[in-house]
């Protein structure tokens, strides 16, 4: 009871020197509370949906996609209406009604402006039936009710601004037709982003499938009584064929694993991050409890004195570390759901209405907070809390303040090298392995052990990084900068700690810079030397429509036009292998000049005669397929083919690696005109000398056609460029956390070595130094500190991200690109990250009375 007591004294009596702790504590935990919160509340919203929205039993086409993919031919796979009047007749069945949803469909209004989802959601266009008041309420006007009427979901009117009797155009691979909002409906139940449009059965078949007397599924209610797997068997019995037939149970885990896939990865990657942040937080702790310990010496000297034993004295501060945990892991867990209702918000500002009523916070998710807080808080200070229990009795006679032991260990120093040492080897193995998978371990294993080196040998380096830095930035401010230069060199492992927890947030910066970088410099050059088409044809919804098509083929100024279809197929090699969902690419003879492809083995124009193909020599290699060897393909959708093998391409790019080309002439023979697959995209070759008036030609050729896009080659390197830039912002938002839990590092550093100086401070200001002087001293010792970490993590990034690179360029990105602009601004950043840091102690350091502080002890 008494150590307990006296923990509990001496936390409150420092509650000002934990806060900072506790913040790392709570931002940490908040992070992960608040990612598992919101993933299991995407889960609730999600399950509730497709509850919802799924029948009691669901009939549907056998080789019907899912539901998240588009079919390359445009159609939805589909049922003959006579199916339905079996269904109605089987036992059990209250009612059946026929659907018809279609996502390959673009909905524009009267400005030709794109009503569809910015956040990559699909437009969803079908039939309005009864079913679709389990999730929707007509709140304005009235249901189609004919060829000239379409009503929308509100959300979508809202956004866009749409009230009854606007134009609505639809764009589907049957071609284009126009409709007059006749009403509008509201989600029931969680908008999952999509825009969502409704005809009468007859329009939608016709329009959306190409003929009437269809139906995409049929949706089967149950009678009074009857079970859903007792429905499914009776109407299995009368609906005999080709069909899929699932409960609202197994419809609705379909659903949930189409998106679990996704979540599941936000979920993790965001866990990923935070495991980085607490890491970072690790160092906070141990330095706060370090300095603390150091500050306590003569207190716990006095302690050991009066009888408390090495046992007693680190049991104190391991309970202060508890009183730590508990404090900012409580802390933690609430500000996790409050991040999770912003992360709501967030996803509800991009068209994802997500209801706080299915906020969903598992028992689990506390616990792994406050387990996650206490558990890291206590080990991080249980060194710290053995240091204390070696004090011994003598040091009640001995000054307080600085801690006896300011040099960094000889031993810890070599074991840091050696850890360094064994890393930069593992990272250069990797360098040298002949495939990704070795190579990626030896990464790992690399990138692990370099980064605990530079851990543990950072108080060695400290010393030395740290005089080269102050003599290039310090020393201009004169005895200031060199008593700033000398404070940070006064206790070399708190520097260490210190900037360690900056150096690994900025660590991953350098690496991800330099890989995306290195990437987008890769694909750049592989740009220039492969691609020979002067424009790229992309579709941000579904393939390219006929109508799409035969505009670009009138544009003038155009000396060819390339087709480029995707066709899923399953290949059987000569050796009987076979191979599921494989890719093949069914363009025109000209995408040989589109894009210039090696061969390793026949001509690649041979692989577009008749009834050939072509393969990838990773493939050719792993099934010993040659040139002239026989393949078996059997479309999906399709017939099978026997296709003879015309040539094999070089792997050694990153543009269409490993693709198998094929004519479309020969993929028609075995697909029916419906079932053919639409273009994936399109390339085209200008006239020589009129490239500039072609670009604006094709533009103007697709203007009735928003959802494509006209790019030439700079547009497309641009493209490339902005997608990962994207990406990597978005990385880097993430590491923000960690960064920021380094910068409160630095302040508790100051703050904490400020109020074990305040005796020095007192003396230095009673011979002359002036509260400005005070103060710049204090701030050019955090710029030194915050600029020591920035090095070590920049330096050590750029290593990472070197060997990442060298690994990239066995999948054909060769080009080793370091972004020098972005290592600069982040390494001049830290300086500046360093200045913010220190205002508050250096503000407090300048307030000090004189004489007050020269009566500390």
């Amino acid at each position: 009871m008494t150590v307990l007591k006296t923990s509990l004294r001496n936390f409150l009596a420092h509650k000002g020197r934990m806060a900072l702790s506790a913040v790392a504590v709570l931002l940490s935990v908040a992070f992960v509370s608040g990612t598992l919160v919101f993933t299991d509340t995407m889960n609730t919203t999600f399950d509730k949906l497709f509850a919802a929205t799924a029948a009691d039993v669901t009939v549907s086409p056998e080789s019907a996609e899912a539901e998240d993919e588009t079919p390359q031919s445009g159609r939805p796979e589909t049922l003959p209406a006579s199916l339905l009047t079996k269904v109605e007749k089987a036992r059990g069945v209250k009612s059946a009604e026929g659907g018809v949803v279609s996502m390959s469909v673009t909905v524009v209004d009267a400005d030709n402006k794109n009503m569809g989802s910015s956040n990559g959601a699909p437009t969803i266009a079908g039939n309005w039936t009864r079913g679709e008041l389990r999730t929707m309420e007509i709140t304005s006007g009235h249901a189609p009710r004919g060829p000239t009427d379409v009503m929308v979901d509100a959300d979508t009117a809202e956004k866009h601004k749409l009230r009854i009797g606007d134009e609505l155009r639809t764009i589907a691979v049957t071609g284009d037709f126009t409709a007059r909002i006749s009403g509008i409906a509201s989600f029931k139940v969680t908008n999952p982003g999509a825009a969502v449009v409704y005809f009468d059965t007859a329009t939608a078949q016709r329009e959306l499938l190409g003929r009437t007397g269809e139906f995409t599924h049929i949706a089967v209610t149950a009678a009074a009584g009857v079970s859903h797997e007792q429905l499914k068997t009776n109407v299995a019995a009368v609906a005999a064929g080709p069909y899929k037939f699932q409960t609202q149970a197994e419809a609705a885990d379909a659903g949930r694993e189409d998106v679990g896939g996704f979540l599941d990865v936000m979920k993790y990657a965001m866990l990923g991050f935070a495991g980085i942040a607490v890491l970072v937080g690790i160092f906070l702790i141990v330095n706060t409890f370090s300095m603390l310990v150091a500050q306590r010496t003569r207190e716990i000297g006095l302690m050991r004195a009066i009888g408390s034993s090495r046992r007693q004295v680190n049991r104190s501060v391991l309970i202060e570390a508890l009183f730590l945990g508990l404090v900012g892991s409580v802390a933690g867990v609430g500000a996790g759901v409050g991040l999770a209702v912003g992360l709501m918000e967030l996803m509800s500002s991009m068209g994802m209405n997500l209801s706080t009523s299915d906020l969903t916070v598992k028992w689990t998710t506390p616990v792994i907070g406050l387990v996650l807080g206490v558990v890291v808080t206590v080990l991080a200070a249980y060194i710290p809390a053995r240091r204390a229990g070696k004090v011994s009795p003598m040091a009640a006679l001995r000054d307080a303040g600085t801690p006896a032991d300011g040099r960094a260990g000889l031993v810890r120093g070599v074991i840091g090298l050696v850890l360094t040492g064994a890393g930069g080897a593992a990272l250069w193995t990797a360098t040298r392995a002949d495939e990704a998978t070795e190579g990626s371990m030896w990464l790992g294993l690399g990138v692990v052990l370099s980064l605990i080196g530079f851990i543990v040998v950072g108080p060695l380096l400290a010393g030395g990084v740290v005089r080269v830095l102050s003599a290039v930035v310090l020393r201009v401010f004169g005895p200031v900068g060199k008593l700033a230069e000398l404070n940070a060199l006064r206790n070399p492992r708190r520097t260490g700690a210190t900037g360690a927890a900056l150096m690994i947030g900025l660590a991953l910066v350098a690496c991800l810079s330099v890989v995306g970088s290195s990437m987008v410099a890769s694909a750049t050059e592989e740009l220039d030397k492969s691609v020979g088409a002067d424009f790229i044809v992309q579709s941000t919804n579904g393939p390219i429509v006929p109508q799409a098509q035969q505009a670009l083929e009138k544009a003038p100024g155009i000396a060819h036009v390339t087709e480029y279809k995707g066709v899923k197929a399953t290949l059987t090699a000569p050796d009987g292998t076979s191979t599921d969902d494989e890719w093949l690419v069914a363009a025109d003879p000209t995408y040989a000049q589109d894009l210039r492809r090696e061969t390793v083995a026949g001509e690649l124009a041979a692989a577009y005669g008749k009834d050939a193909m072509s393969v990838g020599e990773t493939y050719a290699d792993k099934h010993g397929v040659k040139v002239g060897d026989t393949m078996t393909v059997a479309f999906r959708g399709g017939g099978t083919a026997k296709l003879r093998v015309a040539a094999v391409t070089s792997d050694d790019t990153n543009v269409d690696k490993g693709a198998m080309y094929m004519a479309i002439g020969t993929a028609e023979r075995y697909f029916t005109p419906e079932r053919m697959p639409k273009n994936m995209m399109m390339f085209a070759e200008a006239e020589e000398g009129k490239e500039k008036e072609a670009y604006q030609d094709l533009k103007d050729a697709l203007a009735a056609y928003p959802q494509y896009r006209v790019l030439d080659q700079t547009d497309f390197k641009q493209d490339l460029k902005d997608q990962v830039g994207q990406l990597l912002n978005i990385v880097y938002g993430l590491l923000a956390l960690a960064i920021i839990v380094a910068v409160l590092g630095v302040v508790n550093t100051l703050a904490l070595s400020v109020v074990e100086r305040t005796r020095e401070i007192g003396l230095m200001r009673a011979i002359g130094l002036s509260r400005r002087q005070l103060r710049r001293m204090i701030r050019l010792e955090s710029v030194v500190i915050a600029l020591f970490g920035a090095l070590l993590g920049l330096g050590l990034g750029m290593g990472w991200g070197t060997a990442a690179q060298q690994l990239l360029a066995l999948e054909g990105l060769g080009v080793l690109d370091i972004p020098w602009p972005t290592i600069l601004y982040v390494f001049v950043g830290s300086a500046f990250v360093g200045l913010v840091a220190a205002l508050v102690p250096a503000f407090r350091a300048g307030r000090m009375n004189v004489l007050n502080a020269i009566a500390t002890e």
